[in-house]
């Protein structure tokens, strides 16, 4: 029988209806393809810069994806907020796996360059900031965060995101030097995407309904 969705409340109805649990399993699958293909040689000469930078990439991507879905119920009245913890997670997730990438596999512990690297190379500087600014974000995204803080408290907590997903581009775009139009997309993308919090945008979002 075909299910009709013709209004976001309907939308909202069947979306209530999924478990947001598979994304997890379903959102590493990128990562363990990953290291298949280092293994097995299909990353190419430089598999290590390949995964770390990839890694890196999808980390953003989730960032990016996170952004959307408040904008997207304010526009369309349709809701994926109960999947953003879960996208913020794979998104933290993934930013982890791509320091842990440099650390063990790029620079291989090497602590003298490693910290030299994080002293004097600015995108290492602001991607290391952008990590750091998700730690506490990761720590508390749970329910019993939640209670803990305060539902005011925590939220204004999670708007380090904001600033956390700026770091991450200004990184990719610093790194990459030439200014390539992708990591130019990204911050531009971000940046509109914040832009679309402030009041005048909400109303102007929600009137377009």
């Amino acid at each position: 029988m075909a299910i009709a969705l013709s209004r976001p409340s309907d939308i909202n109805g069947w979306l209530r209806r999924i478990p947001s649990w598979p994304l997890y399993p379903l959102g590493m699958i990128p990562a363990v393809w990953l290291l298949w293909l280092g293994v097995t040689g299909g990353l190419g000469p430089d598999p290590v810069k390949v995964m770390e930078h990839r890694l890196g990439e999808i980390g953003l991507q989730l960032l990016v994806a996170g952004l959307v879905l408040t904008p997207l119920r304010w526009a369309t009245g349709i809701s994926l907020l109960k999947f953003r913890r879960a996208i913020g997670l794979l998104a933290f997730a993934y930013i982890l796996l791509h320091l842990l990438t440099w650390l063990l596999l790029d620079m291989q512990l090497y602590w003298g360059q490693i910290i030299e690297d994080l002293t004097e190379r600015p995108y290492i500087i602001i991607g290391m900031a952008g990590f750091l600014l998700m730690v506490p974000l990761a720590v508390t995204s749970n329910a019993a965060s939640i209670r803990r803080l305060g539902a005011a408290t925590w939220n204004r907590l999670h708007k380090l995101v904001y600033l956390a997903a700026i770091a991450g581009a200004v990184h990719y775009l610093l790194l990459i030097k030439a200014w390539p139009v992708e990591p130019l997309l990204y911050l531009a993308a971000i940046v509109a995407l914040i832009s679309l919090r402030h009041p005048r945008a909400k109303a102007w979002l929600t009137r377009k309904r």
